[in-house]
């Protein structure tokens, strides 16, 4: 990237820190931004934070283009071309994103005041998310961007997860520590837009070995349900209302098989009729008078007399374009836990969870267990929370503690972290690199410090080393059976490390857990694929 002149010249001393920061969850669909202060003792909730759209679109009928939070002023989504400078989860078109940034936070950039929210760069530091395992090319580019484009006083890149951790925990904790220190143990699951990542963090710091990606997200779902659609309506160019009606009607099924026979009318002469509970009519939008598409329970009579009044033309008032929705609200999130169905090699969520626990010592895979947090824009999907928690306790030995429990506000859930962290000026100061440090030390320097290696001043452990600290490390008691916590301490006494699943095609593997230590040993069978009782699709709680 060619380097050009900053949009500040101020440089801050190298001890010195600005009282604002600015924290920012880059993600692929949506950004989240919002300001926090070490000075400040109010709270920060989540209604300060901004979430924009990450993207630039171009509308085919009024050619008008919308760039960042200018789209939501825009009335009529259809027919929008879309450009997206994040691909597969990693900024790769910086000239986009410049763009999106510059609408989003820098008052002198927008005319007329119209950027969302406005700041000096070099009177504020950055707090800068991204996703796990990016490519050192992309990293640099970042940092470039940050100090010689923007000018940031100071600036601390790191993985979404990580923030995850300091975020306010959903499960009911009895502890004495301070709010903003994270769990010891965590098993994050992001399911975000481009794929959804399973992360273990130990106290806050991501296991970066263990760590696995599974290449399904909600823009793979979206794209399933729009050529499904696409069989009745042509949506091949309404990316907004596909993504509208995945979240008004799609959910996860508990019981897919039962489902998918509930929606099955059967061959020409059976006479079947599909449960009304499951099928809805979605009356898409015109822009004019519906600005939102809306469902409705399916009624077979009236539809069929709409049809015919359609083709005779005796139809009154105004004409609706309606579209009937069956199997493909469940068959679509069923890919997240079947990537198979669309020939995808993969494991699903649950192989990958396990995937991920194989990584790790065995005696700590009970606490991991324990503690599953679930964040992200998919997670929102109806039954999400319940099916991997099934499908986790159908895969691991009868009495095993597994709790999975979905942040209060998943959207937000990075940027809340990445509030704690900036509210603590000490926690602060100890991560962030300032644009004289950049200066001075160069890029390759900040690079090791983000990263945790050594380097001259840096003095932060690496994931190697902090893995060999976990292996070693007493399981937290209240994370785990309080019966097996003193065999647990035991069984991780050994350092050894266990190999990774590495085959693409692995599949949910059923595990058992050895009485004595609670440690998942062996592997057994794949569980099934229906595991409870009938749906109730738009009322189940995840």
């Amino acid at each position: 990237m060619a380097r050009q002149k900053s949009l500040s010249t101020t440089v801050l001393p190298p001890n010195d820190l600005a009282s604002r920061t600015l924290i920012l969850d880059n993600g692929a669909h949506t950004i989240k931004a919002g300001f926090s202060s070490h000075l400040s003792s109010t709270p920060v909730s989540t209604t300060s934070c901004h979430v924009i759209p990450n993207c630039i679109a171009r509308s085919t009928r009024d050619r008008r283009t919308y760039i960042g939070p200018e789209l939501t002023t825009c009335a009529d989504f259809g027919d929008l071309a879309y450009r997206r400078p994040v691909e597969k989860g990693y900024v790769v078109n910086w000239e986009g994103e410049k763009a999106i940034w510059e609408r989003t936070f820098l008052a002198n950039a927008a005319k007329n005041d119209g950027s969302v929210l406005g700041c000096d760069p070099a009177e504020t530091n950055l707090i800068l998310s991204e996703a796990p395992n990016a490519p050192v090319s992309l990293q640099r580019n970042a940092d470039e961007m940050v100090f010689e484009e923007f000018g940031f006083g100071a600036y601390y890149r790191t993985i979404a997860p990580a923030l995850n951790a300091y975020a306010p925990s959903p499960f009911p904790s009895t502890s004495t520590s301070p709010a903003g220190i994270p769990l010891e143990c965590m098993l994050l699951v992001d399911a975000g837009h481009s794929h959804t990542t399973v992360t273990p963090l130990y106290h806050g710091r991501p296991l970066h070995p263990a760590i696995r990606r599974l290449e399904i997200g909600g823009k793979t779902l979206t794209n399933r349900l729009k050529e499904l659609i696409s069989r009745t309506f042509d949506v091949h160019r309404e990316d907004h209302l596909v993504e509208e009606i995945k979240e008004d009607v799609c959910y996860v099924s508990p019981t897919f098989t039962r489902d998918l026979e509930r929606t099955w009318k059967g061959g020409r002469y059976d006479g079947r009729e599909v449960d009304s509970s499951v099928v809805v009519d979605y009356v898409l939008p015109d822009y004019e008078h519906i600005k939102r598409g809306f469902y409705r329970p399916h009624d077979t009579d009236v539809m069929n007399l709409r049809n015919r009044a359609l083709g005779i033309g005796t139809e009154t008032g105004r004409r609706e374009h309606v579209v009937t929705l069956g199997n493909e609200r469940f068959t679509v999130p069923e890919l997240l836990f079947t990537p198979s169905d669309i020939g995808m090699r993969q494991a699903g969520l649950c192989g990958t969870v396990l995937q991920s626990l194989d990584a790790l010592p065995e005696g700590l895979r009970q606490a991991y267990l324990a503690n599953i947090v679930v964040v992200g824009g998919t997670s929102l999907l109806p039954g999400f929370v319940a099916r991997l928690e099934g499908e986790l306790r159908a895969s691991v030995d009868e009495g095993t503690v597994i709790r999975v429990a979905r942040a209060e506000s998943p959207v937000k859930n990075v940027w809340m972290g990445g509030v704690r962290l900036a509210t603590d000026e000490a926690a602060l100061r100890a991560v962030v690199v300032t644009r004289q440090e950049w200066a001075e030390n160069g890029e390759g320097w900040v690079r090791r410090r983000f990263a945790g290696k050594k380097g001259p001043g840096i003095e932060m452990s690496t994931p190697k080393k902090l893995l060999a600290t976990v292996a070693t490390c007493a399981i937290p008691i209240h994370s785990i059976k309080a019966g097996a916590a003193m065999g647990a301490r035991k069984a991780v006494e050994s350092t050894r490390m266990p190999s990774m699943l590495s085959s693409p095609t692995s599949y949910p593997i059923r595990y058992r857990t050895d009485p004595a230590t609670a440690a998942i040993v062996t592997p057994a069978q794949t569980p099934d694929r229906t595991l409870g009782a009938s749906s109730d699709p738009l009322t189940t709680a995840s």
